[in-house]
């Protein structure tokens, strides 16, 4: 015997309406997903240039610019008391070197660009290995970078003097990394330290990093204020 056709139909329209609130659920889920997805994406992604953007790294423990006597490119001496009151942005290189050195003196030079005029801001490079960076060795690598003989210092020799000021003021040493090949065995050498006009090192920031120069010199606005 054949069913009614109105229960058929009844039972039609209860399939048709699972389906439609089955599939209904589907895309409804699938649709929240996507949107969480997509924000969650934007999220990730504005974390991502926030936590690539240069900032300001604090000190592993207070450092302050000890008394030292070198020599710079131009065969002047150059003393702490010369920088007493500057405000001074420094950098440590070893002029054979091909990786990060460069790349961290072409951010000096757009530091010395962006503070012409700034006559309180003083830009020192010290040299890890002074037995190979000489007056003249430092003079040439200067002009690589159009550093100002007066604004930016490259300053090179004793060994002791330079390591003890290099250790004491600005960066760790780790003699038990076989992998450090920067002479002196000194950490984070690709690192730019600000130092306030009371020698105070305030802190650091990667100069490796495109926007360090912009960076360097919003904080050197600050330090003023």
């Amino acid at each position: 015997m054949s069913r009614p056709a109105s229960s058929k139909e009844s039972n039609d329209e209860r399939l048709f309406l699972i389906v439609a609130i089955t599939m209904s659920l589907i895309f409804g889920t699938g649709f929240f997903l996507l949107m969480y997805t997509l924000n969650k994406r934007e999220k990730d992604s504005g974390k991502a240039a926030e936590d690539s953007a240069p900032h300001l790294i604090s000190p592993d423990h207070p450092r302050q610019l000890i008394d030292f006597s070198l020599t710079d490119r131009t065969g002047r001496s150059v003393t702490q008391s010369d920088l007493t009151g500057k405000i001074l942005v420094v950098d440590f290189l070893y002029t054979s070197c091909s990786l990060t050195c460069p790349v961290v003196n072409r951010c000096m030079a757009q530091i010395q660009q962006l503070t012409t005029n700034q006559p309180d801001v003083k830009l020192v490079s010290l040299t890890v290995d002074p037995r190979d960076d000489t007056v003249d060795a430092l003079a040439k690598y200067s002009e690589r970078f159009g550093a100002d003989t007066n604004r930016w210092l490259l300053l090179t020799g004793d060994k002791a003097t330079l390591y003890d000021l290099i250790g004491n003021s600005f960066l760790a040493q780790d003699l038990n990394d076989p992998f450090n090949y920067m002479p002196g065995n000194f950490t984070h050498t690709e690192r730019i330290a600000l130092v306030d006009s009371h020698g105070k090192v305030r802190g650091y920031f990667d100069g490796l990093n495109d926007g360090t120069a912009t960076a360097v010199v919003d904080e050197i606005n600050h330090l003023r204020n």
